[in-house]
């Protein structure tokens, strides 16, 4: 490619879009309508050259806004619809945003910012504005521990390992995604379903599993991913029962053996595998034998990414990570050898790696570190055990103690808890050192699961 070659989604997309849809609980369009509609009307010249946040409500709308913006926008900010709002301005700040595109403007009137009011219903239009440079993709890391770092790819990053598979081969495939498209694992799933040649269905806010699923299976979704916590939810929901899918993802979280296991059982007839991708280190591979971790031999150089663990932790190199973090005193993304850091924790056992857990989620038992995953994927294996979530307490002896908290499987027996708990426990014992096992074991009939799909954690 050549430095004054510009590349954008249209450009990706390419002119074979027939029976190609995207949809969401409301609409049907197909891809060819969708790229000749604008939610921008004709405001979109006016964005040439700004750093636009992207901040609407619709995902649909924010699928036709960022195929207008890309090669128009400087930058683009995706903004998710759950952002805290104490963290905006200082995200603003840090992107340099000079535009807002949305839907709501009341919601920004206070910014002093360039405002552009995202249309709720699409309209036919002729685009105006030319492709003059390569838009920087900006989207947030998930932010659980204050304000989210802003993440900076180009688009040859975020497609790199859509290019390298090519186009689906046999009937195209209907993609949907528990993600929200606006966060990296959900943009993934968005653009790997209209650039391989498939349809997309998209989550809506606040719809029941069960009617979500529902909607899954009349639209005919053949592909479909979501963290394992989205998986153990929908696991546990019921709501399993007549959707068949073909291909199954996990990625987001550790999977566990548990949760492999049981979507094994509940789509026998899907390709059932694991993916690691982050928002820093972008795609990294996938893992498709059924088994949790993944082979030592994917270490070094695979697919135009390069792996190593040190310090126990996963480090990874290639053309698909970010490029920067963004913003003033944002810190280095990559070491000087252009590794990013994942802070993914992984264990060595025979001939395959282990995840054991995030760094910075270690807990502090009697001055040991102890990584809740661990913990989890013991309990996990349990048959009546469905999810669970470990977490350490205060004690006036040790300072703090693991405790668990425990949603059971359905249908499983309450009269057997006392039983249940205690062969948990023997189960811990034989498998982890003293510290690591729950002092105490509580059921719960819910856990909560974090905006992005991840097991909420914190400590009491």
């Amino acid at each position: 490619m050549s430095p004054r070659e510009i590349f954008t989604l249209r450009d990706y997309l390419g002119p074979e879009l027939k029976g190609r849809t995207i949809s969401d609980a409301r609409r049907l369009v197909s891809l060819t309508d969708s790229l000749g509609q604008t939610c921008l009307a004709d405001r979109l010249g006016e964005l040439s050259r700004r750093s636009v946040l992207l901040a609407v409500s619709d995902q649909l709308i924010s699928a036709i806004a960022m195929t207008e913006l890309d090669g128009v926008a400087r930058r683009m900010l995706l903004c998710p619809p759950d952002l805290n709002a104490e963290h905006v301005n200082a995200l603003i700040e840090d992107a340099g945003i000079d535009a807002i595109v949305t839907d709501h403007p009341s919601r920004w009137a206070d910014a002093d910012i360039y405002l552009v009011l995202a249309a709720r219903v699409p309209e036919r239009t002729i685009r105006k504005a030319k492709s003059e440079r390569a838009t920087e993709w900006l989207m947030l890391t998930s932010g659980t521990s204050g304000v989210p770092k802003i993440v900076g790819h180009s688009l040859e990053a975020l497609t790199g390992a859509i290019v390298a598979d090519g186009p689906a081969r046999g009937a195209p495939p209907v993609w949907a995604t528990f993600y929200d498209i606006r966060r990296y694992g959900g943009l993934q799933i968005w653009l790997r379903a209209i650039l391989s040649g498939g349809s997309m269905v998209l989550t809506e806010p606040g719809e029941a599993l069960a009617d979500h699923v529902a909607r899954l299976h009349a639209r005919g979704v053949t592909h479909i991913s979501g963290t394992p916590s989205h998986w153990r939810k929908l696991l546990m929901s019921g709501s399993a029962s007549g959707f068949s899918p073909r291909y199954v993802r996990l990625s987001g979280e550790i999977a566990d053996q548990a949760v492999l296991d049981g979507l094994r059982r509940a789509f026998p007839d899907a390709s059932i595998g694991h993916a690691y991708a982050s928002t820093e280190a972008g795609v990294g591979f996938a893992v498709n034998d059924g088994r949790e971790g993944f082979p030592a031999s994917l270490l070094g150089t695979r697919d135009s990414v390069e792996m190593k663990v040190e310090d126990g932790s996963l480090r990874i190199r290639s053309t698909r990570t970010a490029h920067a973090y963004v913003g003033l005193g944002a810190a280095q993304l990559a070491d000087a050898d252009g590794f990013v850091d994942t802070g993914d924790m992984v264990e060595l056992r025979g001939d395959r790696y282990h995840f054991v857990g995030r760094r910075g989620g270690i807990i502090n038992i009697g001055g040991l570190k102890v990584h809740p995953e661990e913990i989890e994927a013991v309990i996990n294996r349990h048959p009546d055990v469905r999810m669970s979530r470990a977490r350490s307490r205060k004690s006036p002896i040790t300072g703090s103690i693991v405790v668990a908290d425990i949603i059971l499987a359905d249908g499983c027996d309450a009269s057997r808890g006392g039983e249940i708990r205690e062969a948990i426990l023997a189960d811990c014992r034989a498998s982890l050192p003293p510290h690591k096992v729950p002092a105490t074991i509580k059921f719960v009939e819910a856990l909560d699961i974090t905006a992005a799909g991840k097991l909420a954690r914190s400590d009491a």
